[in-house]
């Protein structure tokens, strides 16, 4: 599809990330918060065994494993918890992000939080509303302010909201595009968090005021509907095979949501892939036109799948099948993500495995899936701080050999099982009972 004098090369490609994540440091409420508001701040700790945990009102939170194993051998994968001695410097430490940015070629990455959760639900717990609408606005000052903000051009800030206090949530929308954020990430099944369902009155004021800021609301799998499983005796790499998929429960709940009809809103579901969504749209185009006589239903005189392909940006990590079928998707929203530091991301070959999959596809193609669509959607200004061909594939990594920025993955295999007679599979039981014990181990250390 290409001329051969235009063919691009692989080191040409500029990159954007639109779902990486942050393992947050210790010290993330120190210089946004004081005296009474700090000491009673999401507070950092280790075990016995150095292992990472956060606490905050009653919550004991510990570290999971395969959120933050980017650098380890394959082997050692694992969900238990781990320490910041065992992760890459840069999972929480934004100048050594930077360089890991580099040496796998991103120009830019918008980041989700891990402690409070992606959509900000430890808030949501807190039994003190008034302390933990303080600490979220602190988590959205370090977050836009202090990670994004150490370098201008290179992080779409992703913010969180007190969706508990609709009035709250409208006024840190409002803050935060004051700020230059354009991203929050939010639960898409508010019903787990104990508030009304997307479908009802109670959430008019927040789109309302998207709206007005053309902010993107980000869907992150894992925040709201569950990932299914079996049974426990499930061998989790079942568990594992389907997650993605789970993104398509809430995909179907908002293409339904009268919001649509009144509001130009954007949604971008991240980390759910894109070769399961051409049949996804077949199949609401089918069941509407089956069944929309006796369900009352309507898409404003539009198909249920023009109506997504309008309001619904796709996020891929690795998805060869869904890029050879590009066409039967709106090619003008979908972007890469790298899904740094979690167990799928493929750092730092990320550019390596994306060219494989999207070479055949034109210049114009490429450019929209890497960078273009989500300085798009994201209304993120690449390229304004940062000269573009500083930015491509090609010229980060060299960047990076020349800062000596060093890949060669480290051996950290901490206190995991080490009987090579066990050949028994992991189970999905296996990991409800970790955590399990974890908690209960949490509650032995608010006790004591």
């Amino acid at each position: 599809n290409r001329r051969q004098e235009d063919v691009m090369e692989k080191n040409d490609m500029v990159i954007i990330s639109v779902d990486d994540h942050i393992t947050e440091p210790p010290d993330m409420f120190d210089k946004h918060l004081s005296g009474d508001d700090l000491a009673t701040a999401p507070k950092f700790g280790t075990d016995e065994k150095g292992k990472a945990f956060w606490t905050y009102q009653g919550m004991f939170m510990p570290s999971v494993g395969l959120n933050a194993v980017v650098g380890r051998p394959k082997e050692e994968y694992g969900m238990e918890p781990n320490s910041l001695e065992q992760m890459r410097e840069g999972v929480y430490n934004v100048h050594k992000r930077i360089d890991d940015m580099n040496v796998n070629g991103v120009a830019a990455s918008l980041n989700f939080g891990t402690v409070v959760g992606f959509d900000g639900g430890k808030f949501h717990l807190a039994p003190d509303k008034d302390l933990a609408l303080k600490h979220l606005r602190a988590y959205n000052d370090w977050h836009v302010d202090e990670w994004c903000g150490a370098y201008p051009g290179r992080f779409i800030p992703c913010a969180i909201l007190p969706t508990w206090d609709m009035n709250a949530t409208v006024a840190e929308i409002k803050r935060l595009a004051a700020k230059g954020c354009t991203a929050v990430s939010l639960n898409e099944n508010p019903t787990k968090q104990g508030l009304p369902s997307v479908h009802n009155a109670y959430w008019e004021p927040m789109w309302k005021a998207i709206a007005e800021h053309d902010f993107v609301m980000c869907l992150h799998i894992g925040a709201g509907n569950p990932v299914p499983h079996a049974s426990m005796e499930t061998p989790i790499e079942a568990w594992i095979t389907t997650m993605p998929l789970s993104s398509s429960v809430g995909a179907a709940d908002w293409l339904h949501l009268e919001a649509l009809h009144k509001y130009d809103l954007k949604i971008a579901l991240s980390e759910a892939s894109i070769g399961w969504v051409p049949y996804f749209l077949e199949r609401a185009d089918f069941a509407h036109s089956r069944h929309k006589y006796w369900t009352r239903n309507h898409f404003g005189g539009m198909l249920p799948s023009e109506r997504f392909k309008k309001h619904f940006m796709l996020c891929f990590i690795d998805d060869a099948y869904g890029l050879k079928n590009l066409d039967e998707l709106n090619e003008d929203l979908v972007a890469y993500e790298c899904d740094y530091p979690h167990s799928d991301t493929l750092w730092p070959e990320c550019p390596d495995f994306l060219w494989e999959q999207c070479k055949h596809l034109t210049n114009v193609q490429i450019d929209k899936i890497t960078h273009l669509n989500a300085i798009n959607w994201f209304n993120f200004d690449l390229f304004k701080f940062n000269k573009k061909e500083d930015l491509t594939v090609g010229a980060l990594r060299a960047k990076a050999k020349a800062d000596g920025v060093d890949t060669t993955p480290k051996s950290m295999p901490g206190d995991r099982p080490t009987d090579e007679a066990e050949t028994r599979r992991i189970t999905s039981g296996d990991l409800a009972k970790m955590f399990a014990h974890h908690a209960q181990e949490g509650e032995k250390k608010k006790a004591g």
